[in-house]
């Protein structure tokens, strides 16, 4: 415990910094100097110097695209063995991945996302491509659970293809056996995510 002189020394000292720090006159924030070259552009920066009202606007564009598009995926209703139980069950009322904007599609042609959910084996692998070239761009892939990560239980049967991104491009990869309808969701929220990020209008005319 301290004593009452040193409480009075200790309240003393505060008080007279206090004092010097107020009567002191606030420091002027350094200016920055927006024309300075010395930083090294990168055109394919997520966060490139604008060059005009041009860069400026294409920039809006894409994070209105990107919005759009993150709040309206399409998965296409590909089920191929037991992990298409779990990607049923994200569409139901339990976890009702509509709040999301995730609606489920019928056609390729009206989806954006494929969910690979299951054995892809030699004689689905023509077709899976064919539905993968029918969708619209830009399009996702999500490999659900391992058999489709890398042929899982199946790995060494003759007839099984040992992970689907050896057919098509896959953008994330959801491991399990079969991973639960929440490790789906989160990999959805993690692709969102990652559509938030991409600039397809910015690329295009920086090219």
């Amino acid at each position: 415990m301290l004593s009452l002189s040193s409480k009075k020394g200790l309240h003393r000292l505060i008080y007279s910094s206090y004092s010097r720090l107020s009567s002191s006159e606030p420091s002027q924030p350094s200016k920055v100097d927006s024309s300075d070259e010395s930083i090294p552009y990168k055109p394919y920066s997520p966060f490139p110097k604008p060059q005009g009202k041009i860069d400026y606007v294409i920039t809006r564009l894409d994070d209105l695209a990107d919005w759009a598009r993150k709040n309206s995926i399409y998965p296409l209703t590909f089920g191929l063995a037991c992990c298409a139980v779990e990607m049923m069950h994200i569409a139901g009322p339990r976890y009702d991945m509509d709040r999301y904007g995730v609606v489920f599609r019928a056609s390729p042609r009206q989806a954006d996302l494929l969910i690979v959910s299951g054995t892809v084996t030699n004689k689905m692998a023509p077709a899976l491509h064919r539905i993968y070239a029918q969708m619209t761009q830009p399009k996702w892939v999500i490999s659900m659970g391992s058999c489709a990560n890398g042929g899982g239980y199946y790995h060494y049967s003759y007839s099984v293809v040992r992970g689907c991104d050896r057919i098509i491009p896959v953008d994330i990869y959801v491991p399990g056996c079969p991973p639960s309808a929440e490790a789906l969701m989160y990999s959805i929220l993690q692709l969102q995510k990652k559509i938030k990020s991409e600039k397809h209008i910015q690329s295009w005319y920086r090219k």
